[in-house]
């Protein structure tokens, strides 16, 4: 579904305080007026203050941000507005450090934002299947050590790759009728268990002919880390993921992805870390 494009300008000037905020998070989530979830009834006020509307029939006072993203949140939504613009309105996304400076906030609270963020994300790619011709392969990500190069190097971790090749993990992840390519690594060749699997060992220069999608996910992947992260530990690599997937996904879609990601937000569960 098509969504608006908006410009810095434009975010700026329409969610430029907590009131203007809390206005479109309404008019997202009663498009119809409000409607108390106690007694039905269509008229309440705003308390500005608290973000929450009180029926003007049974006095019951309903949140605004209950049940998204911004669930319980102490933060004014300027704030999370903010953060959602600065994470997608670029390709290199924003570290946490880099977000506690532009947002006046601790890096906890940063860290904790694109944490939610990034797990509507995931939750949102997850519902969505890889079909037609699939390119696979793996990559190696982490961080810089001395010794070994390449596979079997200490500090990085494998990841595994798929991309549509539409324009001339797996059982989960590709449809049953995909068509998947690989360069014949050993560990991925169950594949032709469950589906049309062409395999073929190609030298370093021949490997872009082969799979050149999945070879150009990869090396933005590695660039979106280096750049934005300088490296990452396996700790937070899936993490990191799903946000460089979210945005690969939708790269034609760039103007519209702050309120893509907005609108993600309110229609998401609360997300709760344990």
């Amino acid at each position: 579904m098509k969504t608006e494009a908006i410009s810095f300008m434009e975010w700026q000037k329409r969610f430029g305080n907590d009131e203007a905020c809390t206005q479109y998070l309404m008019v997202q989530r009663w498009p119809n007026g409000f409607q108390c979830p106690r007694c039905g009834h269509d008229h309440g006020y705003l308390i500005q203050s608290r973000r929450q509307y009180e029926c003007a029939q049974c006095r019951y006072q309903a949140s605004v941000t209950a049940g998204t993203v911004f669930h319980s949140t102490n933060l004014p939504l300027t704030k999370w507005f903010w953060a959602i613009y600065l994470m997608t309105s670029d390709k290199g996304g924003i570290s946490a450090m880099r977000l506690s400076k532009l947002l006046d906030v601790s890096w906890p609270t940063a860290r904790a934002m694109l944490q939610k963020l990034r797990t509507a994300m995931a939750h949102r790619d997850s519902v969505y299947r890889l079909s037609e011709l699939v390119e696979l392969d793996d990559a190696l990500v982490g961080g810089k050590r001395p010794g070994k190069r390449g596979r079997g190097a200490e500090g990085k971790t494998a990841v595994l790759v798929a991309c549509e090749a539409r324009d001339g993990h797996a059982r989960h992840h590709l449809s049953p009728d995909s068509r998947v390519r690989t360069d014949a690594l050993a560990a991925l060749n169950t594949l032709g268990e469950d589906f049309a699997h062409s395999a073929r060992k190609t030298p370093p220069q021949e490997a872009s002919k082969w799979l050149p999608w999945v070879h150009i996910a990869i090396a933005n992947l590695k660039r979106f880390l280096l750049g934005t992260f300088h490296g990452v530990s396996a700790t937070y690599l899936q993490e990191y993921l799903n946000e460089f997937c979210y945005r690969f996904n939708r790269r034609h879609w760039e103007p519209q992805l702050p309120l893509r990601l907005l609108h993600l937000c309110i229609d998401h569960t609360p997300v709760k870390f344990a």
